[in-house]
């Protein structure tokens, strides 16, 4: 591992890992046909788009609850941003939002990790308390869920080669970047 990471908490490593992922994720969606990104092809939300959508939706719902804050969400379909481009500059401010949430929170600030963070559903319901670390752990495994889903219909699309999305490339990739400067 590089020592870029070695000083890195594993969810610091994950904040970086989920920007990788989404921004290599989007490059490859935005050679979609718009037909292809907003059809309804059987996954959860419907569409690439709707999906896309969704993951903004509930990054911005956890972020949201770990800073108190209100996050203006009704509902976990909302559709955000119709245009693809709003949709990917949303995307990426979000990623570095999380990046720097979680990097305050891994050395202590704010609370640290393991702050209790308040929370109630969107569909209603009990209140919830649960640490930081394991909202950022759903948040990242939620994003790694949906990512799957959208890498499947970028290949029934048709895309010859969807992106590698996995932590080990993005270590690699940083690696080598690290070693040729």
């Amino acid at each position: 591992m590089t020592d870029t990471f070695n000083a890195l908490h594993d969810l610091q490593i994950m904040a970086r890992y989920n920007r990788w992922a989404n921004m290599r994720l989007y490059a490859s969606v935005e050679a979609l046909p718009d037909d292809d990104y907003r059809k309804d092809s059987g996954v959860f939300f419907g569409s690439i788009h709707a999906t896309l959508n969704h993951l903004l939706v509930v990054d911005r719902l956890w972020t949201s609850r770990i800073v108190g804050e209100y996050s203006g969400i009704q509902s976990l379909d909302q559709i955000l941003h119709d245009d693809f481009a709003d949709l990917r500059h949303a995307r990426k401010a979000m990623d570095d939002h999380i990046q720097r949430l979680v990097d305050r929170l891994a050395v202590g600030l704010d609370g640290g990790l393991e702050r209790e963070v308040r929370y109630r559903s969107v569909l209603g319901g009990p209140k919830h308390i649960s640490p930081a670390r394991h909202i950022l752990l759903t948040l990242f495994n939620h994003q790694t869920h949906h990512r799957g889903q959208v890498h499947g219909l970028l290949t029934q699309a048709g895309v010859a080669n969807p992106p590698e999305l996995d932590v080990i490339f993005m270590i690699r990739e940083t690696a080598e970047t690290s070693e040729k400067t």
